[in-house]
């Protein structure tokens, strides 16, 4: 399955939190990076009155199920000090699965598409980077 995936940071050297992140995903078992866009700084999105994200998306190919590979990226979020304080608060990292190649999944926990992705111009023009023909399935 071809996944793409959202990081995200805003505290504590964000590109190195980006950088850390990226070294951690490669390192999962069934998994490996393909492309990644340039890291970009953003705006906040939801909660304004923060610093600004530096922002990165990641294609990568794995044979984890989504809800594994979702579980192994929010161990890595709290292996990098992730605390869940408020919603679109600051955050050492976050990782966001957007797109499982032309898969859909709706639960609670996971939502794929992600459930805000054509809210956030920003992943989309990263996302864009890479796979400029991608329709929103």
């Amino acid at each position: 399955m071809i996944y793409h995936l959202l990081l995200g940071s805003n505290m504590q050297d964000p590109p190195r939190q980006i950088e850390t992140a990226c070294t951690q995903i490669a390192a999962l078992a069934g998994v490996s990076i393909s492309r990644q866009s340039r890291m970009r700084l953003t705006k906040p999105y939801g909660k304004t009155d923060q610093d600004d994200f530096y922002n990165m998306v990641l294609e990568l190919e794995s044979d984890l199920e989504a809800q594994d590979l979702l579980e192994c990226l929010m161990d890595i979020e709290q292996s990098m000090g992730r605390v869940r304080a408020e919603k679109w608060g600051p955050r050492t990292i976050d990782i966001d699965i957007l797109l499982a190649e032309n898969t859909v999944i709706s639960r609670k926990e996971l939502n794929i598409p992600h459930s805000d992705l054509h809210n956030r111009a920003f992943a989309l023009s990263l996302l864009c980077e890479l796979v400029p023909d991608a329709i929103h399935p």
